[in-house]
């Protein structure tokens, strides 16, 4: 009888030990399912007595310089050189009873320059109290929201079902449009008790500074955790409990589902994994979370994860977060360095009163030239949306020193195309988004103007007006295929149009633009034309416009091009998957939108525009910049040199005088263009846009043809 029982005792033991951490090579839900039913057999994470193996001393950060310094995931523990210094944390003074840690909010892409010399020798679980007496580290993201911890870095206790499993539990996913699916928005435990955690393997020894909690992302049901704690480990079985003066450290979470509550541990704790317990959850919901871990890898150059993820960057570029105040200076410094092809310019105001700079580089800045093409990248549109206009300001700086150096590639682009960039159309709001930073804005603050209107989708409305007139029965009149005109209900005085947008279609009236793209984020797609279903019962439909061949042969030049957008492998961002389309999507199959500014392009003027979507964050970390630059830089020269795919020319008389608003058009395809006009600009010096000139870009349907 004994015997047996020791047999059965010994075998419970096995068993268990086996279950308690599945390899990362299995199946995410089976994990979820063989540690589902065993839950309770694991003992509450008590203080480990016995310290493990001491870790590596990490490497001793370099002076700041005017040389950038490249840093992934693995090195950001090494802080930037850069010309110009970088955002500055407000200091907080820690309150005395530390039992709960509530931080207020900070901006999390902001980083310290200063970095006291870290303790000879940093033993698993133990804090640094010398190192941060006077002065934090501001530790970046490990990258949940960026999917670059994946899907098998992410475990949990239990789970209520698929949909919810951990790999959900990234800070700002969204749910579906159906919840209840394979796709809903938080990690949510398969029961309601004190014993539920969700854990992350950095895998490799980090120095864990700060834990960002959301709750569960949905239009019906409020479920979020009130209080937790963290514990760390550096095998997943001996876990060592965040602690104080006063015990076992309870932190403060959320009082709402959406608004992220950023908690920094008093003193860092080291280790490989790290687990969130929660302690309370709103008491008519359940245990849901969504979260963010703040780290900094320690250095270990003979890990196997960093050396695959290490990648640097030869570009010496300011890969900072720029304030308006900051951008303006930095495109003054563009301006001052190549002053023979750039042109700094604005467009108009914000409502708050801020102007919105442009910048246009040509080997004539300033002057429309007879053949060649306007193309505009703007970014910004959604103030939140903070990857694009930095991209921009990095590709300004990229494209003047390659210029300068001579490379032959950009010095023909610049030559024969004449180039617009405005990083921050909507100024008031990225203002708003920044000042809580890049983990702390939540999904939406800064998204519209600062008198609640999204520029992205407040242009009139000229699909409609089309489709009205084609179905219209015996309508004997030739309805215009193109430059519709803006209806007069828009351009009243109390019309519900932002000041931004009127600059906007002042801008895009004013210069003969043929191709634009429109940078954004919250994604990783692009997406072109048609945005607005045809059918009005339909929310998702494909709704292609008559260039339809040539608007996805565009955005696949962006995607094809970017280092991860058509990758088969990757996880969708959130709950849509876009690899069918080689990383591209019609607008209106995704989701239906009137008024866009890519619609509006498109049936006012002569310019094709698409919508190119970023990244799934879209306020990276400042630590983020160098990578994002390297995944985007050749897609951003890709697209601008599409601008030169297809035919241009002047329309002449017999006198040989250029004909202005001659319609041009090609067999089978019923979208028409319409040549330049002679009109006197201020933005061009005086000079005027030569009569009769058009530019068409157009794709052969067969070869030969």
């Amino acid at each position: 009888m004994t015997g047996n029982g020791l047999i059965l005792l010994m075998g419970t033991i096995l068993l268990h030990g086996c279950l308690a951490r599945p390899p990362d090579e299995q199946d995410y839900y089976h994990q979820e399912i063989l540690t589902r039913d065993h839950y309770y057999a694991y003992p509450d994470p008590e203080e480990s007595q016995t310290p493990l193996e001491p870790d590596p001393e990490p490497e001793e950060p370099q002076e700041p310089g005017m040389e950038v310094t490249y840093e992934t995931q693995d090195t950001r523990d090494e802080i930037y050189r850069v010309s110009k210094k970088d955002f500055q944390p407000k200091k907080i003074n820690k309150k005395e009873d530390k039992t709960h840690v509530q931080m207020p909010a900070k901006n999390g892409s902001k980083k310290s320059e200063k970095n006291k010399k870290s303790p000879e020798k940093l033993v698993f679980g133990a804090t640094e109290e010398n190192a941060f007496q006077e002065v934090r580290e501001s530790c970046p993201p490990l990258g949940l929201e960026t999917l670059k911890v994946t899907d098998f870095q992410l475990h949990a206790s239990t789970v209520k079902r698929y949909g919810l499993g951990a790999h959900r539990g990234r800070l700002n996913i969204q749910a579906g449009v159906n919840e209840n699916d394979l796709y809903d928005g938080a990690w949510c435990a398969g029961r309601n008790d004190v014993h539920q955690w969700i854990e992350i393997d950095a895998r490799r020894l980090t120095k864990f500074t700060g834990v960002i909690t959301q709750g569960r992302n949905s239009l019906w049901l409020s479920d979020w955790v009130t209080s937790y704690r963290v514990m760390v480990s550096n095998d997943s079985h001996s876990w060592v409990v965040s602690r104080n003066e006063s015990g076992e450290m309870i932190l403060q979470a959320n009082s709402e589902k959406e608004i992220p509550v950023l908690n920094e541990l008093p003193e860092p704790l080291i280790g490989r994994y790290i687990r969130i317990n929660p302690r309370s959850w709103y008491e008519d919901g359940n245990i849901c979370m969504r979260v963010e871990i703040l780290g900094c890898p320690l250095p270990d150059p003979n890990n196997y994860y960093h050396r695959r993820n290490e990648m640097t960057t030869s570009d010496n570029l300011d890969f900072r977060h720029h304030n308006y105040k900051e951008m303006r200076q930095l495109m003054k410094v563009v301006n001052e360095m190549c002053p023979s092809i750039t042109r700094v310019y604005n467009i108009g105001r914000s409502h708050q009163g801020l102007k919105l700079y442009a910048m246009e580089m040509s080997d004539n800045p300033g002057e429309h030239e007879v053949g060649e093409p306007e193309f505009r990248y703007m970014a910004g549109a959604h103030g939140n949306e903070v990857l694009g206009r930095e991209l921009l300001l990095l590709l300004m700086q990229f494209l003047c020193q390659e210029y300068q150096a001579g490379n032959k590639r950009i010095r023909h682009l610049i030559t024969n195309t004449r180039l617009h960039f405005l990083p921050a159309v909507n100024p008031d709001g990225f203002e708003k988004a920044a000042d809580l930073g890049s983990e702390l804005g939540g999904w939406s603050l800064g998204r519209w103007t600062s008198d609640g209107i999204d520029i992205n989708n407040n242009f009139p409305d000229l699909n409609s007006l089309l489709w009205e007139a084609e179905d219209r029965p015996r309508n004997i009149r030739r309805v215009p295929n193109h430059h519709i005109p803006i209806p007069e209900w828009y351009q009243h005085e109390n019309a519900t149009v932002a000041m931004e947008t009127r600059a906007l279609i002042t801008w895009m009236e004013k210069i003969p633009f043929v191709l634009g793209g429109n940078l954004q984020g919250g994604e990783l797609v692009v997406s072109y034309p048609y945005d607005m279903v045809r059918s009005p019962w339909k929310t998702q439909e494909y709704t292609e416009t008559p260039d339809d061949h040539v608007f996805r042969w565009l955005a696949y030049s962006y995607a094809s091009t970017h280092r991860h957008m058509t990758d088969s492998s990757r996880r969708p961002c959130h709950s849509e998957d876009f690899n069918k389309e080689e990383g591209t999507v019609n607008g209106a199959s995704w989701h239906t939108v009137a008024g866009s500014i890519n619609d509006f392009s498109y049936l006012h003027t002569n310019c094709f525009e698409i919508s190119i979507y970023l990244d799934c964050d879209k306020f990276p970390h400042a630590s983020e910049l160098p990578e994002q630059w390297e995944n985007n830089r050749e897609s951003l020269i890709v697209f601008m040199e599409q601008v030169h795919r297809g035919v241009k020319g002047v329309v002449r008389d017999v006198y040989g005088r250029g004909i202005a608003s001659a319609i041009i058009s090609v067999e089978g395809i019923n979208h028409d263009i319409r040549t330049g006009l002679s009109l006197s600009s201020g933005a061009a010096r005086g000079k005027t846009y030569f009569s009769g000139q058009f530019i068409l870009i157009f794709i052969l349907n067969r070869f030969g043809e």
